[in-house]
């Protein structure tokens, strides 16, 4: 299960884990732990200060400072190789960090992430799962993991929400794209996380399975009050579902900004041409 961020069952039923400078118009929600909302300081849910990732002689993420409200949808934006999985990865713990901090749900990953791993869950359909067990023997083995309770209960609710029922003993390795990415969701969601990271949630689906997916996750965001980190190439998708756009570039935060604000503010009609400019080195902000 590699690539899988897996806590464990500890003895007191917690989870632990197997295994620039930046434009002075973006201070309002960088290099902070918390954010003032309605009058009130409100603890930031994410929240990334002055963060480094190298790999050799590599700088795969340069300095980066952010932080995300409780409740949001927030999107990594960038081209290949901007250091959007990298971050995700630090946040997760997954990945150890040259330098910098991250704090999720008020605890430092670096050092108490054990404490924190069964309140957040992650989704990419570019991990697989083991191929020989069924979909219902992988979410099982998941919901052990995240320490939930009953455990049969859950994966019938989520087959039902996502429909997976007919798929339940099935050969992972037997599924479709579309069925793979619904079964990742499932997991994603077998502990009902406060926190969900997603890469590419709906990569390489069809329409009508993607804009399933992206109602779902709306859905799921509204009743659980979940705040989202969303890596994501779809500018559609990011458009609909995002509250605050956060675009990279060679591992540096480029701008930050509503997905309608950055439209105006590069004087474009949607977000993809915006992500274009970007990406090419201009900007045309409207007068």
């Amino acid at each position: 299960m590699r690539g899988h961020c897996l806590p464990v069952k500890t003895r007191r039923g917690g989870a632990a884990l197997r295994g620039d400078a930046t434009p002075a118009r973006f201070s309002f929600a960088l290099h902070a732990k918390a954010l003032h909302l309605n009058g009130m300081t409100t603890p930031a849910t994410i929240a990334v200060d002055a963060l480094v990732k190298d790999y050799g002689p590599v700088r795969a993420v340069d300095g980066i400072s952010f932080a995300v409200r409780p409740g949001s949808t927030t999107a990594l934006l960038g081209g290949n190789g901007a250091g959007k999985s990298t971050t995700i990865g630090m946040i997760m713990g997954l990945v150890k960090p040259t330098s910098g901090t991250v704090t999720v749900l008020g605890t430092d990953m670096a050092r108490r992430r054990h404490d924190v791993l069964h309140r957040m869950n992650f989704e990419s359909p570019y991990v697989d799962m083991p191929h020989r067990l069924t979909v219902r023997q992988n979410l099982t083995v998941f919901g052990m993991l995240y320490g939930v309770g009953d455990i049969r209960g859950r994966i019938v609710a989520l087959a039902a929400a996502l429909e997976l029922t007919d798929l339940l003993d099935r050969p992972s390795g037997k599924l479709s794209a579309g069925q793979k990415t619904r079964v990742a969701l499932a997991k994603a969601l077998i502990n009902e996380p406060e926190v969900m990271l997603l890469d590419e949630p709906t990569a390489s689906l069809d329409p009508d399975t993607a804009d399933w997916i992206r109602s779902h996750l709306e859905r799921y965001r509204a009743t659980r009050g979940a705040t989202i980190l969303l890596a994501s190439h779809n500018m559609g998708e990011v458009e609909r579902l995002c509250d605050r756009v956060i675009m990279l570039k060679q591992g540096r935060i480029e701008d930050d900004a509503a997905p309608g604000e950055l439209v105006r503010r590069y004087g474009r009609s949607n977000l993809e041409e915006v992500f274009l400019d970007v990406a090419r080195g201009r900007k045309e902000a409207a007068a």
